[in-house]
């Protein structure tokens, strides 16, 4: 598999938060739900989006930023101006001081502002809970990141002004694919650019030796593969292999194959009806018991939690009505724990 196409394979949004905002100086909003990940595309206009933390980063018209939560910040025409609302988890609006602000700045379906021809437009698509996007994308991304006009341009553009604005069945479905392949894009572009900093595993393909190894768990995570083995057909000791891979990725080759079984787990525990006992014989655990120890292990949650969770994300919780941008007010669902060395299961 290409490394790349491994790391963009998995945001799979679930009733995703997406809105137009139209307004006109002086605005700004101050978000605070602790999203995972939330792409702004700059359509009309400029703004200023104001990390607590880090340096301010300026958006004109055809740029593109990506928030990686939890962090808050602000978005708005200047890094001084005073938010008017404030954006909870799940997606809940109010004023900064709490008070409900009962759909004053509603302007229709999935439009949010001051008026429909604000001098500034903005798309906003936010994840919402954890298990859309892989751990190890998030691990590979700033806290903030943005991508301007002149490095790469976006052909989604028309398609999503036209598409966000629609009420029609299934029109979340939509938005939802929509949205992965504007991060796709986005983050492909934001790898390919000049002077890119990727992740350490993805530029440990490159090596002779971890990068054969990267392609083998990658290709063939299931497989019982043991150090000494993988040591065997990259032709190195075991000793040379651990030293070399975790100098480069960061982590013990086992550990690396952990979390590439467990997030293929989680897909499939979200994306599928397949029992726990199928799910992991399909990824490399010789029993539902051992795949359901590691899987509370890492990600905090029983693979039945993580299931149920999935899906209320896609059909209850945090579901925005189709007129407006009220959301619903069930909080996001949890996200992994602290990264640990963990049994990979049978073939460690």
């Amino acid at each position: 598999m290409d490394p790349l196409a491994g790391l963009l394979e998995g945001p799979r949004a679930r009733g995703a938060f997406m809105i137009r905002a139209c307004s006109d100086p002086p605005w700004a909003v101050r978000v605070e739900d602790r999203a995972p990940l939330t792409v702004m595309l700059m359509v009309r206009g400029g703004a200023w989006i104001v990390p607590d933390t880090g340096e301010p980063v300026r958006l004109r018209a055809g740029d593109l930023a990506v928030a990686r939560g939890p962090a808050p910040y602000t978005c708005g025409d200047a890094p001084g101006t005073v938010p008017q609302a404030l954006i909870l988890p799940g997606g809940e609006c109010h004023h900064p001081d709490g008070r409900a602000l009962g759909g004053r700045m509603d302007l229709g379906v999935r439009t949010w502002g001051d008026r429909l021809d604000g001098s500034a437009v903005l798309l906003i698509g936010t994840y919402l809970w954890q298990g859309e996007i892989s751990g190890r994308l998030l691990d590979a991304l700033p806290p903030l990141l943005s991508l301007t006009s002149d490095v790469w341009d976006c052909p989604l553009t028309p398609i999503l002004m036209e598409e966000v604005v629609r009420d029609e069945p299934g029109q979340e479905v939509v938005l939802d694919r929509l949205l992965d392949l504007l991060v796709i894009a986005a983050l492909r572009a934001w790898f390919a650019r000049p002077g890119a900093e990727a992740p350490a595993w993805y530029r440990a393909q490159a090596d002779p030796v971890v990068g054969r190894v990267l392609r083998l768990l990658q290709d063939d995570p299931a497989h019982p593969w043991t150090v000494a083995a993988l040591a065997a057909k990259a032709g190195v000791s075991r000793a040379a292999l651990a030293r070399r891979f975790t100098g480069l990725v960061g982590e013990p080759p086992m550990a690396y194959l952990t979390g590439r079984r467990l997030a293929l787990a989680a897909d499939r525990l979200r994306d599928s009806d397949d029992t726990l006992e199928s799910i992991a014989r399909r990824i490399g655990y010789g029993s539902a018991f051992a795949l359901s120890n590691a899987f509370k292990r890492v990600y905090g949650v029983s693979p039945q939690e993580h299931r149920t969770r999935g899906r209320a994300a896609g059909v209850g919780v945090g579901v925005g009505v189709q007129r407006g941008v009220v959301r619903g007010t069930g909080q996001a669902a949890g996200s992994p724990a602290t990264r640990t060395e963990h049994d990979p299961g049978p073939a460690a």
